[in-house]
């Protein structure tokens, strides 16, 4: 993966005014991604290279510029959200994923969970659909009315192809332990979405170099 996300890097340009090596760089960014914290990849790799915590956040976020799908087919999609804490307050994460290829189309957080969420949602992600893809959801009462609105054909699912939306927010939430279960207290919605964003960028890279 290290050699893909290198050549992915280096096409975007996205180091372009650091020094640091990039190899350092992402190496740290992927140990960051997989669960260790900022401090402890910042010490780990200092015989390598030398950088802060907050050099090496910002290194992760810029990956976020690397999150990209292609425009195709998709037979089908599935959409969830969870609830999370950033702070002492509760935001949700909506995510959706091609039940096939187990990509993540997109993600977005949000203060409330409202059919306007979700029409914002679904345009987000629609882009990379050449048809209008069958969506599966729970009952949650928010969907209905805005994929109606949309022409989207929808199937009610607790279990079968909506495992695969429920798989990925099992990795999420593990990933998000590290947190103590929820973002510091001094992120905003901006920063956390971007966190996500890259997040999903590696992930994705993961799942199509699989």
């Amino acid at each position: 993966m290290l050699h893909q996300l290198m050549e992915l890097v280096r096409k975007k340009n996205i180091f372009r005014w650091d020094k640091k090596k990039i190899e350092v760089k992402l190496i740290a960014t992927i140990l960051y991604y997989a669960g260790i914290s900022l401090r402890k990849t910042s010490k780990f790799l200092k015989d390598f290279e030398k950088f802060s915590h907050e050099a090496l956040r910002q290194w992760y976020h810029k990956l976020a510029q690397l999150f990209t799908n292609s425009r195709k087919y998709r037979r089908c999609i599935a959409i969830d959200e969870t609830k999370i804490k950033i702070g002492d307050e509760w935001h949700y994460i909506w995510a959706a994923i091609d039940v096939e290829t187990w990509e993540i189309l997109g993600v977005m957080v949000t203060k409330w969970r409202t059919s306007i969420d979700v029409i914002r949602f679904v345009k987000n992600f629609l882009p990379y659909c050449e048809n209008k893809p069958l969506i599966k959801i729970d009952k949650a009462p928010w969907y209905r009315w805005a994929l109606q609105r949309m022409g989207l054909k929808y199937e009610h699912e607790t279990f079968g192809e909506r495992n695969a939306i429920e798989g990925w927010f099992n990795i999420l939430k593990a990933r998000l332990k590290r947190f103590w279960k929820r973002f510091p207290s001094n992120a905003s919605k901006e920063s956390v979405e971007k966190w996500l964003t890259a997040f999903v960028a590696i992930y994705n890279l993961e799942v199509r170099i699989s």
